[in-house]
């Protein structure tokens, strides 16, 4: 990492701070595989059925079900019955408000993978339904200002 891309501030990782309650590490374990982000993907592209999650991410269906059930105890998804005619109730899964807040942070990762791991920009993008326009996540400060992270300073929260 260049100078001109690190952080400022008064965090000094060598010194005396901890990162016991660091935000960061308890979003990973939120969604702690590779295999909880691929099925919030496939959440966000509107799977919800067991089968579907299964078959797109590639998974097992042991593996499928301990994701799935991992994502519903951390409140990313809920469980909701459906029943198809003829067939037996099954369920369908959901995005909670809590796992739609996700989103910025797949198509981050999506757009960081479109610029540096395929030549070609990656099989699908982001469109803005009203205008067409290509969407992409963007650091900004509250004042609207667009900004990098060799512009932010690294601030201790007040204890509250």
């Amino acid at each position: 990492m260049t100078s001109a891309l690190r952080m400022t501030g008064q965090l000094d990782p060598r010194g005396a701070w901890t990162a016991e309650r660091c935000t960061i590490a308890k979003a990973l374990e939120a969604v702690s595989t590779r295999s909880a982000l691929l099925i919030m993907r496939e959440a966000f592209y509107g799977t919800t059925r067991f089968d579907d999650f299964a078959e797109r991410v590639g998974l097992s269906e042991p593996a499928t079900a301990a994701r799935l059930r991992e994502l519903v105890d951390e409140g990313l998804l809920e469980r909701e019955d459906y029943r198809e005619p003829g067939q037996r109730t099954r369920q369908q899964y959901r995005l909670t408000a809590k796992g739609a807040d996700l989103f910025p942070v797949l198509a981050a990762l999506m757009q960081w993978g479109d610029r540096w791991l395929d030549d070609r920009g990656g099989p699908v993008e982001l469109l803005h339904r009203d205008c067409g326009e290509a969407v992409s996540v963007s650091l900004r400060c509250a004042a609207g200002h667009d900004v990098d992270s060799g512009e932010i300073d690294l601030a201790r929260r007040p204890r509250r």
